[in-house]
């Protein structure tokens, strides 16, 4: 048994766990403001981390400048989806809104494979070290980065959360304000995840995949609860990594680190049929 090597995957897991947590409670902000499931959340990973990458790249913006310009762009990004394509649909049945935004990721596709090639680019150089040492472990430096932006957005996001439970109790608030809030903060965290995985893999259309990667992690926990999103994408992470590790060490199959967490999710929901910490609709008939 390769404990070593056992501990590093664990650790792994831990932090990019923590990462799936923050693209998770995404999915779960929308959900609760709009009961509606964003099948374009992968995709505002992919336009935060092409923002960022162009900003780095061709026109030579500083890290610590370029990652704020990505966030305020995406935070823009983020409102004007939600006026000028989902505001219209208000009203309509979900299984609609849904449809567009399943029409909203194929068409953020195309628009950027149009603008930046299909060719996978490599994400400038942002540390002067690549990796950290923690206790004889070799951790990314990004994945520590990561790691502390991830729990600052999961404060940050718990409070919004409390904030806005107070405010709406208070007074009166515009249920469209709320909606282009909740689609506004759901693109600017989804770019910070998608500008790590870019940092440490490159940007390509793949990284768009990240967000029917996280989805098990969002149903896992309860699609409207932010607790069990990072509960769900932490054990997410810790699945993906231990599974690695079965399947390097023991079995061979060589794809059971993409499909364990389907696996899980399914058996959870057999049991649990609202996830983990999901709340319960009670339907009359």
């Amino acid at each position: 048994m390769n404990t070593a090597f056992l501990i590093q995957l664990l650790v792994n897991g831990l932090v990019v766990g923590t990462l799936y947590g923050v693209v998770a409670m995404s999915f779960v902000l929308i959900y609760k403001a709009t009961q509606v499931v964003n099948f374009a959340q992968g995709e505002l990973l992919l336009v935060g981390a092409w923002v960022c990458w162009a900003l780095l790249a061709k026109y030579q913006v500083p890290f610590w400048i370029g990652m704020p310009m990505t966030l305020v762009f995406m935070f823009v990004f983020g409102i004007a989806i939600q006026v000028l394509i989902l505001r219209p649909m208000i009203g309509e049945p979900i299984i609609s809104v849904i449809m567009v935004t399943i029409g909203l990721s194929t068409v953020l596709q195309a628009t950027l494979k149009w603008m930046f090639g299909v060719n996978p680019q490599p994400f400038p150089r942002v540390f002067e070290s690549q990796s950290v040492s923690l206790l004889g472990l070799q951790i990314q430096t990004v994945y520590v980065m990561s790691l502390v932006v991830s729990v600052a957005m999961m404060i940050g996001m718990a409070w919004f959360f409390r904030a806005s439970k107070y405010a709406s109790i208070a007074r009166s608030i515009s249920v469209k304000s709320v909606f282009a809030m909740a689609w506004a903060i759901s693109a600017t965290v989804s770019a910070v995840a998608g500008v790590v995985v870019a940092v440490v893999n490159g940007v390509s259309s793949g990284l768009a995949a990240y967000g029917i990667k996280v989805f098990p992690a969002a149903i896992l926990g309860g699609l409207d609860s932010v607790g069990g999103a990072v509960l769900g994408g932490i054990i997410i992470g810790l699945l993906e990594n231990i599974a690695q590790y079965v399947d390097s060490e023991y079995l061979h199959w060589g794809n059971l680190y993409e499909i364990a967490p389907f696996y899980v999710l399914i058996i959870v929901l057999m049991i649990k049929p609202y996830g983990l910490f999901g709340t319960h609709d009670i339907e009359r008939i």
